[in-house]
C-alpha cells in the first residue's frame, strides 16, 4: 500500500514579509514528490507519470511573496492525489469497496481525486487500490491542503475586505490548439460564476500587455477549486490560470527550457501585477 510519508508536509506554504496584497496564488499540481513504493507499484515509469504534473509551474510563481501576495503549493504529485477535486470524486473503476456511479464525468475519465489515469489515457496501475489507501491519501494531503487553503481566504477577505485566489496550472499544447496559434494563457472564471466581470477582465489585459494570448473558459473554464471557494458576492473571487507548457518546457523531456529563466521574469512580472489588484495595509484579522 502506498502510505503518504509522516516526515513530508502536504504542501509548502509561502508567506510575505509584509502582507500587503489580499491575493493568494495557489499551484495544486506542481508537486513532484513520488512515494516510492507509488513508483515501483505503477506500471509506467517515472517520465510518463509526471505527463500529469503542471512541472515547474512553482518557479513562475516564486516573485510572488515578494510582492506581499501568498503562495501555497503542492509537494506530491497530481498522479497521486489530485487537489483540483472534490473530495469524493472517487473512481469505481481503481478502488476498492467505491460504489459503482459514485463521482461525475472527470472519474469515468480516469481523473477522479486519486487519479487511475495520467496524460494520454495511461493507466497508473494494473487493477485496484484499496480503499484504506486512498483514505489515507485524501486524509494526509486533500484535507490539509483544503483546509489551509480555506483559511488562507477566510483570513485574506477579514484582513482586506476581499480575497482572490489565483489557481494556477499549466496546459498542453494540444489542449488549446484549433488548426492555428492557439491561446498561451486561459483564464477560467467558470463563465462568471466565480470572479467579477471586471476583475477577469483586468487580469486578461495584464497578459496581454506582456504580449501573450489570451482566451476565456475555452477549453478550460475552472474546475473544482473555482467551483468551491469562487463567491464573488460574499467577498472571494477566484480565477484559474492555465500557462502553454511550449513557452517554457521541453513536453517530452519535461525539462525547462534555456529560456526558461528569461519567460519566468516576465510572467513573474505580470503575477506581481495581478498582486496590486487587492492591495493595501493588512488588518488585524477578527478573532
Amino acid at each position: 500500500m502506498a502510505q503518504v510519508s509522516a516526515s513530508i508536509q502536504p504542501y509548502r506554504l509561502h508567506l510575505p514579509e509584509r502582507l500587503s496584497s489580499g491575493v493568494v496564488f495557489a499551484s495544486p499540481h506542481s508537486g513532484r514528490f513520488y512515494p516510492a513504493d507509488f513508483t515501483r507499484r505503477a506500471q509506467l515509469d517515472l517520465l510518463r507519470l509526471r505527463s500529469s504534473e503542471d512541472a515547474f509551474v512553482d518557479r513562475l510563481l516564486t516573485q510572488v511573496p515578494q510582492a506581499g501576495a501568498t503562495l501555497i503549493e503542492a509537494v506530491y504529485p497530481r498522479a497521486f492525489v489530485d487537489l483540483n477535486r472534490a473530495e469524493d470524486e472517487l473512481d469505481p473503476a481503481l478502488i476498492e469497496g467505491v460504489t459503482r456511479g459514485s463521482g461525475g464525468a472527470r472519474v469515468l475519465t480516469g481523473l477522479g481525486v486519486i487519479p487511475r489515469v495520467v496524460a494520454g489515457g495511461r493507466e497508473i496501475f494494473r487493477g485496484k487500490i484499496p480503499r484504506a489507501e486512498a483514505e489515507d491519501r485524501l486524509a494526509r494531503i486533500w484535507r490539509p491542503y483544503h483546509g489551509q487553503l480555506a483559511a488562507l481566504l477566510q483570513d485574506r477577505r477579514a484582513r482586506f475586505g476581499r480575497a482572490l485566489l489565483f489557481d494556477v496550472h499549466s496546459m498542453p499544447s494540444e489542449a488549446a490548439s484549433g488548426g492555428g496559434p492557439g491561446p498561451e494563457i486561459v483564464l477560467g472564471d467558470r463563465f462568471g460564476a466565480s470572479a467579477r466581470a471586471e476583475t477577469s477582465l483586468a487580469v486578461e489585459q495584464a497578459f496581454r500587455r506582456a504580449g501573450l494570448r489570451v482566451a476565456r473558459n475555452s477549453p478550460f473554464a475552472g474546475a473544482y477549486v473555482a467551483q468551491r471557494y469562487g463567491r464573488p458576492a460574499e467577498g472571494v473571487e477566484v480565477l484559474q490560470i492555465e500557462i502553454a507548457r511550449a513557452l517554457y518546457m521541453d513536453e517530452e523531456r519535461i525539462e525547462p527550457l534555456p529560456g526558461f529563466d528569461r519567460f519566468a521574469q516576465a510572467i513573474g512580472a505580470v503575477f506581481v501585477e495581478l498582486a496590486d489588484l487587492i492591495r493595501g495595509e493588512a488588518r488585524l484579522a477578527a478573532e
